[in-house]
């Protein structure tokens, strides 16, 4: 009984860790840089804080994050995407001096460093032209 009891534990830690409490979606990060916790967050809401097309904005957030501040991937290269903006760890050192950009208003910041970086366009984020924002 009591091997049976840790390897259910041992699973239950694995698997929680992997999914960062629901953060990582893709169930491969190895470790919880924004937290365990979600945070849910207007859309609408931090894509009026800039002067930026809106539906595009929100568009893109919605398929970065889902409205998730607390959001994480883990990419193919190793890097990190976090928040709700899905800030790449590459942006980090240029943007939120080396820190990462898990507070909404830091990686609302870092958001528009990226925007004003490709041009005032959604470009660099990939999902942009599947928003028809490219």
């Amino acid at each position: 009984m009591q091997k049976v009891v840790i390897l259910i534990l041992a699973l239950s830690i694995c698997v929680f860790s992997n999914t960062c409490g629901g953060n990582c979606p893709s169930n491969d990060c190895p470790s919880c840089l924004c937290g365990t916790t979600p945070s849910m967050q207007s859309i609408s809401y931090w894509c009026s804080k800039y002067n930026w097309n809106q539906a595009c904005c929100q568009c893109i957030v919605s398929h970065e994050s889902g409205g998730n501040a607390n959001a994480e991937n883990f990419n193919t290269d190793s890097s990190y995407d976090v928040g709700l903006f899905q800030i790449n760890q590459v942006n980090w050192g240029q943007c939120n001096g080396g820190n990462i950009p898990c507070d909404t208003n830091q990686n609302l910041q870092c958001a528009i460093d990226v925007y004003q970086w490709g041009g005032n366009s959604f470009r660099l984020w990939s999902t942009a032209a599947g928003c028809g924002c490219a």
